[in-house]
């Protein structure tokens, strides 16, 4: 069976960065099980992993705009300490939860100083082009269920 919409895949992989540093990897765990078509891996390899199969290895460079996305500065603010109440000790590459206009950002902390903080709302791998290493493991039908919930069910997947 080849990957395509409502197919359960599952693959490990290896991410490095362009200086061939692993940033993550399945190594040593289950293989990452998604549901094809519905945006649960970045763009740039769910649209190579179409037309895959179990056994398929390969390797994929993801621009960063297929990726997490270019870095973008208005991301990046400077925030009273004040706003960081209850938190003794900060430290840069802390990360938070806060509220924007869109809802919830992540933050992670860049800089900081006695009466300001400084954070960035960027994805952490925003800007990077992404190198996978990745060995198909399975592909199946998506059940009605996962298709219905939007998410793979069972080993590797969503638990309820």
């Amino acid at each position: 069976m080849q990957i395509a919409d409502n197919t359960v895949a599952s693959f490990h992989y290896t991410l490095t960065d362009d200086e061939g540093r692993v940033i993550d990897s399945s190594e040593g765990r289950e293989p990452l099980s998604y549901l094809h078509g519905t945006g649960q891996i970045v763009p740039g390899l769910e649209k190579v992993m179409a037309g895959r199969q179990a056994g398929d290895q390969f390797k994929v460079d993801v621009s960063p705009e297929e990726g997490y996305g270019v870095r973008h500065a208005e991301l990046m603010q400077e925030v009273p300490r004040e706003a960081f109440q209850g938190v003794e000790d900060i430290q840069p590459g802390m990360q938070f939860q806060g509220r924007g206009p869109q809802g919830v950002i992540n933050v992670t902390v860049v800089r900081v100083e006695p009466d300001k903080v400084h954070i960035d709302g960027n994805h952490p791998l925003a800007g990077q082009a992404l190198h996978f290493n990745v060995e198909v493991t399975d592909v199946r039908a998506a059940s009605a269920e996962e298709l219905e919930h939007g998410h793979v069910h069972g080993p590797g997947g969503h638990h309820h």
